[in-house]
């Protein structure tokens, strides 16, 4: 198994729940270059009203300035590695797997394929964990 394994810079933001709150960040990220990688949005169930929305990556000063003026900021409970590459039947299974095996908890997991390849993404309670996790993950190659 050949696999890409990064660490990633998660960025979240409130949202309002109503139509338009989603597509107006990520217009206004775009607007500055932004390139996303992957998002996630969903209503707070603990805050009627409300949702959050997780991006990654931002690059760059012009990019990092406007994500602050729209309400992101970087996570600093929330660590993650993005991991690609070849799709298999049971590659998600084989990678978590090799995180429990050593002893890694994860706080959260999202991934996709893509034709031929996947991209996974986990996040972690503990910047030691993710570190953890990489080096783990990297083995696997």
């Amino acid at each position: 198994m050949n696999v890409i394994v990064e660490l990633e810079e998660v960025w979240a933001a409130s949202l309002d729940d109503k139509p338009g709150a989603l597509s107006n960040k990520l217009s206004a990220l775009a607007e500055v270059g932004a390139d996303l990688d992957f998002t996630i949005a969903r209503r707070a169930p603990d805050k009627p009203g409300t949702g959050v929305v997780f991006v990654t990556p931002l690059r760059g000063d012009p990019e990092i300035e406007a994500a602050g003026e729209l309400g992101f900021a970087a996570t600093n409970r929330l660590h993650s590695i993005r991991v690609e590459g070849r799709n298999e039947r049971g590659i998600a299974g084989k990678l978590t797997q090799a995180v429990a095996k050593a002893g890694i908890n994860l706080r959260g997991f999202s991934a996709a394929a893509i034709g031929t390849q996947f991209v996974l993404h986990m996040a972690f309670d503990k910047p030691e964990d993710a570190q953890k996790a990489m080096a783990v993950l990297r083995q696997q190659v």
